[in-house]
């Protein structure tokens, strides 16, 4: 069910030094920002090649990110996988018996549908579904 690596998820309490690390020295370039309300983060989206890293900050205490970052430190937050139909993505999960957070899609980055995957099922890796909507579909 599971599609092509969309993105890898970093979790991060400086978002301009971030930035400035992954665009600087690690050689990525910019290529978009968005706050996301729903999901309490500013993401930033860097680029090298066709990897694709966003860049997390929560946007307050409330944030999961903001927990993640108390609980674990800044690294890894998440892997995104691409399905072509997330609502059957998530079915078909769960009937194998994944944990899931998301009984049901909700809009994310780039108001695409995401929903994820708890780590307990995934060897301690959140991951992150998503259906590409609109133009980029």
């Amino acid at each position: 069910m599971l599609g092509e690596l969309d993105h890898v998820a970093i979790a991060v309490t400086n978002l301009r030094a971030a930035k400035s690390l992954y665009c600087g020295a690690l050689g990525f370039t910019h290529h978009a920002y968005e706050t996301v309300k729903e999901q309490g983060v500013n993401v930033e989206v860097v680029m090298l090649g066709t990897l694709r890293v966003e860049l997390l900050e929560p946007l307050d205490a409330n944030s999961p990110v903001h927990k993640h970052i108390q609980k674990r430190g800044e690294g890894l937050h998440h892997l995104c996988f691409r399905v072509p139909d997330i609502r059957a993505a998530l079915k078909d999960l769960k009937e194998q018996g994944l944990q899931l957070i998301d009984e049901t899609p909700r809009i994310g980055e780039g108001g695409h549908l995401i929903a994820f995957v708890h780590p307990r099922s995934t060897n301690g890796v959140l991951m992150e579904l998503k259906q590409v909507v609109g133009k980029h579909a």
